[in-house]
């Protein structure tokens, strides 16, 4: 299992390449497969299987499978041979649908779809997720049995007018297409307007250089993959933004009973990643979270212990409501926390306020 060190190192490797070529589950108890899992041994000549990873294609998706790929080489050499390894491109209908906002059009599940079709029908053999894509349930046949090490979860500020979003003027346009961000905006600056900002890293960043708007709001983890930290003004902290559930992580998902790739998987999975997500992930669930939901978590491991922050809110960030939690670094007591702190957040905003979803 690689640490947070390396995988950062193979992030900056990796990211150039990717924009060039742009333009859960439990975690699986299974052996480490042994050398050639993947070779099938003929008389005369030994011919590589080659496993596949699907991804969407843009340049950070691009990014984080080929993190994915490097990782696999690193700890498997078999997985070096030419023709072993293959990343296949699968454009998602969220890819192809971006004059609309993400709630309008079916929220996140529309970047996991096609992916998740073409990984149960034998197209790919592994799937690399951001995990904040991942909808609550998990395609039916498939597991998630591997999250990378996190990467930094915060949200960046980028304006080429200002140095922070309290030094916007009154009604300046923030870009965002994030429900969490455009309610924590508007609830501790109600003076700014906020407009659907789509598109990925880049053609953001093109769109906020053109005037399009006057300043926008990324991950900080999407720019240190893409080897794009100069762009950010500001690196916002968690009281000023909290981030998205599992903001920063990538899952990676195979079919159900396929042993081999299951093994390799869960060599790669880094376990306090693993569980932050899966708290924030009882969160979510318990709060019948989706992309028309303004909801943000944040879950890690301090001294030991878990440490915990979720807040939900109205779309206009007229209210929000906010819980926090700590307790043991465990899978029970981490799903359980989670759980409970959705739990709370609902009944306290009632069930009226809510109605605004149907």
């Amino acid at each position: 299992m690689q640490s947070p060190t390396m995988a950062g190192s193979l992030t900056m490797q990796t990211s150039r390449e990717a924009a060039r070529i742009a333009t859960g589950a439990r975690r699986c108890r299974v052996q480490r497969p042994t050398r050639g899992a993947y070779l099938v041994v003929r008389a005369s000549a030994v011919e590589t299987k080659t496993l596949k990873i699907g991804t969407r294609g843009s340049p950070l998706a691009l990014a984080q499978a080929y993190l994915t790929r490097q990782l696999l080489q690193t700890n498997y050499p078999e997985l070096k041979e030419d023709g072993a390894l293959d990343i296949v491109v699968i454009k998602t209908t969220g890819d192809k649908i971006l004059g609309q906002p993400l709630s309008d059009i079916g929220g996140k599940g529309l970047f996991t779809k096609e992916i998740d079709e073409a990984l149960l029908d034998g197209r790919i053999d592994i799937a690399v997720h951001s995990m904040k894509d991942v909808p609550t349930y998990l395609a039916e046949g498939s597991i998630l049995p591997c999250n990378l090490p996190r990467e930094d979860t915060r949200d960046v500020f980028i304006s080429p007018v200002a140095s922070s979003l309290g030094e916007l003027p009154e009604g300046a346009v923030v870009g965002s297409a994030s429900l969490r961000r455009q309610a924590q905006i508007l609830h501790k600056y109600p003076h700014l307007k906020v407009e659907n900002f789509r598109g990925n890293v880049q053609s953001r960043i093109r769109k906020l250089q053109e005037g399009v708007c006057s300043a926008t709001l990324l991950a900080y983890a999407g720019l240190k993959r893409l080897d794009l930290t100069d762009k950010a003004t500001a690196i916002l902290s968690y009281e000023e933004m909290l981030p998205a559930v599992a903001q920063g992580a990538i899952g990676i998902a195979c079919r159900e009973g396929d042993d081999s790739a299951a093994a390799y998987l869960a060599s790669l999975n880094h376990e306090d990643t693993r569980l932050a997500v899966v708290c924030e992930r009882a969160f979510l669930t318990a709060l019948d979270g989706s992309c028309r939901t303004p909801i943000a978590g944040y879950a890690r491991k301090e001294d030991g212990k878990l440490v915990f922050d979720g807040l939900v809110a109205s779309p206009d960030g007229s209210k929000v409501f906010k819980t926090s939690r700590s307790g043991e670094w465990s899978e029970e007591s981490v799903l359980r926390l989670g759980r409970e702190a959705g739990e709370e957040l609902k009944a306290e905003a009632g069930p009226e306020f809510f109605t605004w979803l149907q």
